[in-house]
This record gives C-alpha cells, structure tokens and sequence, in this order.
C-alpha cells in the first residue's frame, strides 16, 4: 500500500473466488476478513482481506445487479462461516453451499424480510433510505439430544456487568456438549452509522464501536485516512498515539484477569488488581482528560500535547508497573487459582492455526501474528520491544501467561515513548501534534493490534466524507472459536473460559 493512494483490489470472477481464497491461504496468507458493498450501479462488491506480513491484500468480484447469491467460500475455508452469516443476516447475500446458514447477528422474522443494501441503502440524492426490520425473537433451538440432555438459554442479561449476549449451553450433568452463541442484542448498524461523515465525526463513532478498545479505533481509522491523503502524523503525535494504545491494552489484559479472580474466590487479589486498573484508568485521564482515552487520537495526529509532561507521566508508569508487578507474581503462585486456569478451556494449536485465531487467544495457541511486528505502524516502527512468546498448551493459563507477558511488553513501550517525547522538549505549536489532512479520496485498508488482537478498517471516501467504511475486530473473528475450547469443561470452567478470551460483544455485533 503506497501512501496517498487507493488500495488496489485484484478483480476476479464469483466463481473462482472460494478457490483462488484458500489457495492463497494455503500458501501463507491469512483470511482476514469479508466485506460487501453496493455500487452505484446497484451491483455488489465482495472484498476478501488476506493479511500478511507484507500488508493485507484485496480481493474482490462483483455480484451484477439484482444478484445475492455467490459460491460459499466456507467449504474450503471455515474460517469465512460467520462472516458470510454476517452477510446474509445484515444484507440478504446468500452463500451458496454454506453448511449453516442461520442467523447470527440479527435474526429477522419472516421468510424474505426486508435488508438494507452493503453499505448503506440511500436515494437518489444520498440520503438514507429507511426500512422497518423486524426480529426474530424465538430462542435458539436445541442441537444436541439424548437421555438426560437439556439446556440451559444463559443471557442475555446475566448478574454482574456484561455485555448482552445470549447462549445457549448444551449438557447432559456438568459436562459441557455444545455451546452456542447469538449477539444480536447488542447490534447498533455502526458501519451505516459512518456514512457521510467528515473525519472529525466518524472518529468519534470509531471510538464507541467497542468502547474498551477506543484508541485502537480511533488509531485504525485516522491511519486509513492518512493512507489515502498520504500524510503522515507527527513523530510527537505517534509517540503519544502509542502511549494510549499500550495503556489502553494493560486495562483490557487487566479485566481479563479481574474476571478470573472474582471466579476462582480469590478475594484478595480481586481488590488488588481492581485498585491497579482503577489507578491506571485516573493515570490515562490525566493525560488527556478521558479514562479511555477518547478525544486524542485524530486523523493527521492527536488533538494536542498531553496534559502531564512526560517526566510526570512516566514516574506514574513506573510506580504502577511495579505495584501490579509484585501482585501479578503473587498471583501466579497461588496454587488454587492456577488449577482453575490449567487445562481449561483448551483451544488446540491446529484449530487455532486453520481458523488464523487472533491477539492473546492466538498466542497461547501457538500463534505468532502481531501487527506491530508483522506490518508495524507509527512509532512501533521506530521503538523496539519484544512480542509475548506463543504457548502450545492453549488453556486459559496459557491466555493469562501471554497477557501478562504482553502487559510487561506494553509498560516497556510507553516508558520509551515517554523517553523520547521527553527528549523532544515542547514541540513548537500545533503542527507538530497534528498534520492538515486534504480531502480523502479512494479505498484504503488500515490494520493495527489492538488489545483483543488484529482490528482492520476498510474505509472508503469521497470528498473528504466517508461512504463506506467496515471495522473488522478481532471479537468478531475470534468468538465463532469459544465452542471450540468447551471440549471435556464442566458449566463451573465456564466463567474461566469466556473472561480468558476477553473480548467484546459489541465489536461482534456491530
């Protein structure tokens, strides 16, 4: 990708595209993503994304108008199941030899229910086009049967603060036999929600797809647009760009681990790793005057220089790093928390592999992808540090150990970035925090790592405005893999499992 221009999609036809996919795949690409959107002729594009370490690909055919069905890419690559069921739900494009077509994040009742076009249905004139859709609200049917088998619909309101997401658990005693999941509870149509909006607004809806990954958001779109205008941030703006991400990701790894301890009854560690996050969410405030970093990081910068000088803000960092450091090994020699953790929720290397399982999950299954270090980014590039080493094992320790590891891995980061912005002094004015953008125009896709793993956006502008945009998060790839780690675990594990994957129901729902 060439900087201040279009990313190039390599065309090919509908039915060659399954295969041209997964022999791609085969030879070392990743399936990163799918992407519909309607044309002005009304005919339809599909993008497939397939990452690299050279930079992501695109491929694309067209669906000729009043065409919705293409060759289902699922059977040669499971790894696009829910991705063509996102489609057919959202937009009525069917997959052809899809294995299992149902609903995944909104289930609509009747038979051919109204959708509106990939990519925003509009008029004429631009403007949207309104249609009413209504869901379906029967619960999920059961799969599994035999003596003794029942089932157990768990949310999608549940105690304690979570995310809506409904299961519906599958056992027959303890033991877990299937698990399912459906998130549409939760969906909102955010990529519509970017249509025709300048820069300055649709970064603020950037920054609410998953509110606990804002920075991340905010990061993957402004890099987009920078892309396609071929202006680069400041280096004051990408240090401090990196801070907000590295600290944005020890909160996350940190409410992974919260959840873990209010699970195995470990009381004490609990208050302490809660009194940690909250003073690492007061220390993220007083940098930019949000605890999550929302409002500073724009397209061509950030809004402004921090509001601590980096001297301060790198002693806060150090006296955090050590009094969540000293817990942590507390932690983790606890016995009767780590048998919790060890062997539960195992997700096997080879099925990580075949799905390109993301982030933390990925790595404590064998999986070594990290966008910082395969395509890095601002100051990553600049910067250096040390990813988290995979684990083999795939349990829910294993996804601990990777998190803690990458929490050192982010402290060691800021505390360069802070040095360096240090060094630099006061940069003289706003220019040096922030670069003017012209109007953007073309096709562009940015991918950053956020704390959940590999978010991308592909983006399209006109004018300055956006038309289409779709955020793919590292949620919505890596949910479709949690069935697959409740293989032998009892309902107990259950609590472990989920907060080990750590993600974000919302950037699954859209």
């Amino acid at each position: 990708m060439t900087a201040g221009a279009s990313t190039t999609a390599e065309r090919i036809e509908p039915g060659e595209l399954a295969g041209t996919v997964a022999g791609r795949v085969a030879n070392g690409s990743r399936f990163a993503g799918l992407v519909a959107w309607a044309e002005e002729d009304s005919s339809t594009l599909l993008r497939v994304l397939l990452a690299s370490r050279g930079g992501i690909d695109v491929l694309e055919c067209e669906l000729p108008p009043g065409v919705t069905a293409y060759p289902s890419l699922t059977p040669l690559l499971p790894a696009a199941a829910w991705y063509e069921r996102e489609l057919r739900d959202l937009h009525g494009l069917v997959p052809i030899d899809h294995p299992r077509p149902v609903p995944l994040v909104l289930p609509l009742a009747g038979d051919e229910p109204w959708r509106p076009r990939p990519g925003g249905s509009r008029d004429g004139l631009g403007r949207p086009v309104a249609g009413s859709l209504e869901i379906d609200p029967s619960p999920l049917p059961a799969h599994v049967a035999g003596e003794g088998m029942f089932t157990i619909p768990y949310g999608p309101v549940r105690s304690g603060v979570f995310e809506s997401l409904e299961y519906l658990v599958e056992s027959y005693g303890e033991d877990i036999a299937h698990l399912r999941t459906r998130v549409h509870y939760k969906h909102r149509g955010v990529d519509d929600r970017f249509c025709d909006l300048d820069p300055e607004d649709a970064v603020l809806v950037a920054e609410r797809v998953e509110g606990t990954a804002s920075a991340a958001h905010a990061l993957a779109l402004s890099q987009a647009l920078e892309t396609l205008t071929g202006v680069a941030a400041p280096p004051a703006a990408s240090l401090l760009r990196l801070v907000h991400a590295e600290l944005e990701r020890v909160a996350c790894h940190l409410d992974s681990m919260i959840r873990h301890t209010e699970g195995a009854g470990q009381a004490v560690a609990y208050a302490r790793m809660s009194l940690h996050k909250e003073r690492l969410m007061r220390l993220r405030a007083q940098l930019c005057g949000h605890r999550f970093s929302r409002g500073v990081i724009v397209p061509g910068g950030v809004t402004g220089e921090p509001l601590m000088v980096p001297g301060e803000a790198l002693a806060a960092v150090n006296n955090l790093e050590v009094g969540l450091g000293e817990d942590c090994l507390s932690l983790m020699a606890t016995p009767s928390f780590l048998d919790r953790l060890r062997g539960t929720g195992v997700l096997p290397p080879p099925v990580a592999a075949a799905h390109g399982a993301l982030g933390p999950v990925g790595r404590g299954s064998g999986q070594r992808g990290d966008v910082r270090v395969e395509r890095p980014y601002g100051a990553y590039e600049l910067l250096g540090f040390e990813p988290a080493e995979p684990r083999e094992e795939g349990d829910a320790l294993s996804r601990q150990a990777v998190r803690l590891e990458e929490i050192s891995g982010a402290f060691h980061l800021v505390r360069q970035a802070l040095d360096e912005l240090e060094e630099l002094g006061e940069p003289d004015g706003p220019a040096a925090w922030r670069a003017e953008l012209p109007a953007a125009e073309g096709f562009a896709v940015s991918s950053v790592e956020a704390p959940q793993g590999e978010l991308v956006y592909a983006v399209e502008a006109s004018g300055g405005r956006l038309t289409r945009v779709k955020a793919r998060t590292a949620s919505f790839h890596n949910l479709a893999l949690l069935p697959d780690a409740f293989r032998g675990d009892i309902l107990t594990d259950f609590v472990f499992i989920e907060a080990s994957f750590g993600l974000s129901i919302a950037g699954v729902a859209g």
